[in-house]
């Protein structure tokens, strides 16, 4: 018994050229680029503008007098006092010692703190030991933990060791902190393949060897973000370096910045102002040269093979 086979003439060439385009337009819609609208660039010009609007107005009001700063309606355009009010708020408080020694302990923390979070995280992460688990929730639980419950326990610490208005005082208390371990510990789980690290060990490799050949290159993306974020926490501190230190002996910023209006009946809140533009103007300068690696860095670790 035969059946007769029904040829289907092919489609004229424009026709197929047609259909081939519509499919590649879908597919290049689903797997390119989408391009923002009008919307979007509002929102996010209208979002950049909060954002530094705080930062133009810290300018403007470093460039008036006190008196014009605190009138009514605000000035929005810059004055001519900025140099006069930077020249006041260097020399009324130790500004450049300030800046020396916050530069010296943010970075120490921070180095310090993305050293022993990520290796407290691999082993959280990927080495099995007994009590694993408990040591994590009591890292965990240190978290909810006020600060202001250990002040006086190491203020005493900190005097009898004769560190009163040292920079160690405000260094070793915050050498690590229990965010960077969870922090590194969750990124690692994720990132980092048990498998990779039991074919170092079979190849002979050590623990050393195995932390920085292995550890060290997939957790740059996590250690980047986390020694940006600690270095800023680091360096807008005031709590406890406001209690170590005093603003005329080795004060960091925070602490200089205090001083500025200390002991006067009126206070110059230009200056005051001023100040604080010179303690953000380091930190802008730091986003501006690494920002690109951090943002770098949470790109790569966000994509997934």
């Amino acid at each position: 018994m035969t059946h007769a086979l029904t040829k289907v003439p092919p489609a004229p060439a424009g026709r197929r050229r047609a259909q081939t385009l519509r499919r590649g337009g879908k597919a290049g819609r689903a797997g390119g680029h989408n391009h923002a609208g009008p919307v979007t660039y509002i929102v996010l010009a209208l979002a950049a503008f909060f954002s530094l609007f705080p930062l133009y107005w810290n300018v403007v009001a470093a460039s008036h007098t006190g008196e014009r700063v605190v009138q009514a309606p605000s000035p929005l355009l810059p004055g001519d006092q900025l140099f006069t009010n930077l020249e006041i708020a260097w020399n009324q408080v130790h500004m450049g010692q300030a800046l020396i020694n916050t530069t010296i302990v943010a970075g120490t923390v921070a180095m310090s703190t993305v050293l022993f979070a990520t290796l407290a995280g691999f082993a959280f992460a990927k080495l099995q030991f007994r009590g694993r688990n408990i040591l994590l929730a009591v890292v965990i639980a240190t978290m909810t933990v006020p600060p202001q419950l250990s002040v006086i326990p190491l203020y005493q610490i900190i005097t009898e060791l004769g560190w009163v208005d040292q920079l160690q005082s405000v260094i070793l208390p915050t050498l690590v902190a229990a965010f960077g371990v969870f922090f590194m510990r969750q990124f690692l789980l994720e990132a980092l393949p048990v498998e990779l690290v039991e074919a170092a060990r079979m190849d002979g490799a050590n623990s050393m060897r195995i932390i920085w050949h292995v550890v060290f290159p997939v957790a740059r993306p996590a250690m980047a973000v986390l020694g940006m974020l600690i270095f800023v926490q680091s360096w807008n501190d005031f709590f406890w370096p406001f209690i170590a230190l005093t603003p005329d002996g080795s004060p960091t910023l925070q602490v200089a910045l205090a001083g500025l209006g200390a002991g006067n009946h009126t206070v110059n809140h230009a200056v005051v102002l001023t100040g604080a533009l010179i303690a953000t103007i380091p930190l802008l300068a730091v986003f501006a040269l690494l920002g690109k690696h951090v943002v770098g860095g949470i790109t790569a670790g966000a994509v997934k093979s």
